[in-house]
């Protein structure tokens, strides 16, 4: 237990990192298990608040992966992913929006509200903020969509006005078909629209590791190219493809570094943010 002054000291130690980062954007992708347990997802909450507290302009974009896959096979509805990306068919679609923008959105933003009134729930058909298309262009039964191109108006406006938009990765295509689109990759696009200070993915691993199995072989520092050699290597694979794919997207757009952490640690945010270890990898340009 911490006394006082050690209490005081380790404020002190923090100011740096709070200075430098007061004033600037980071978009938050908020998933995982981290997302449908109530422990982690109070610490999680608290981390949102103590950055928007300290001046940071935060975003937040969630998924649901494990929420969803909960209520699909509630419906005898099979779970099916390709290349990391769910594929997504009528029945699914339908689920997903009422999982993502009626449930997981509004437990969030309920959360971020219990002691002020900052969070505002969105989905990317809200002002259009997220257009969509179709990831399999030739599946027409295929609703699992990609990000078309990004509206930031209704984001410009609540960040302007003090608040967190909390977004969920569902948007309509230009013919108003409803797209499921893979939150890291909304989460990316939005972060290069604002060329955000930092885009944050929280996740179920620590990071990048050279043995998914190992986490003693976190790789905390990359660049894009050694990024690309493991995904050349296949020691990227799987799920982690596109959160790798919409990171290395963003730095290519002037973001100023992408983080791939472990959300299920206490404090996981405060953590890699303001602290010059972190506990995941950060990638750079």
């Amino acid at each position: 237990m911490l006394n006082n002054l050690e209490r005081v000291q380790m404020l002190s130690d923090l100011l740096p990192s709070m200075q430098c980062f007061h004033g600037s954007t980071m978009v938050i992708k908020y998933g995982g298990s981290a997302i449908k347990n109530i422990n982690l997802k109070s610490k999680i909450i608290e981390d949102i608040l103590f950055l928007y507290y300290i001046g940071i302009k935060v975003v937040i974009v969630h998924g649901g992966g494990p929420m969803i896959n909960y209520w699909l096979k509630q419906m005898n509805i099979e779970p099916k992913f390709f290349n990391g990306i769910r594929v997504t068919d009528k029945d699914t679609m339908e689920l997903v929006e009422m999982v993502l923008v009626g449930k997981v959105n509004k437990d969030l933003v309920s959360l971020l509200n219990c002691s002020s009134n900052i969070a505002v729930g969105l989905s990317g058909k809200d002002a259009n903020l997220v257009t969509a298309s179709s990831f399999f262009s030739d599946q027409p039964d295929n609703y699992t969509g990609k990000v078309q191109a990004i509206n930031l108006e209704i984001i410009d406006l609540l960040l302007s006005s003090g608040y967190i938009p909390v977004i969920a990765s569902v948007a309509s295509g230009l013919n108003g078909q409803t797209y499921n689109i893979n939150a890291d990759s909304v989460a990316g696009a939005i972060a290069e629209s604002l060329n955000a200070e930092k885009l944050i993915l929280l996740t179920d691993t620590p990071g990048i590791m050279l043995n998914i199995n190992d986490s003693s072989t976190l790789i905390k520092n990359l660049n894009i190219k050694q990024l690309e050699d493991l995904k050349n290597q296949n020691i990227i694979l799987g799920g982690m493809i596109p959160k790798v794919d919409c990171c290395v997207k963003a730095l290519k757009k002037n973001v100023g570094a992408a983080h791939i952490i472990n959300g299920s640690i206490k404090h996981a945010l405060l953590l890699e943010i303001l602290t010059s270890d972190g506990i995941g990898s950060k990638l750079v340009a």
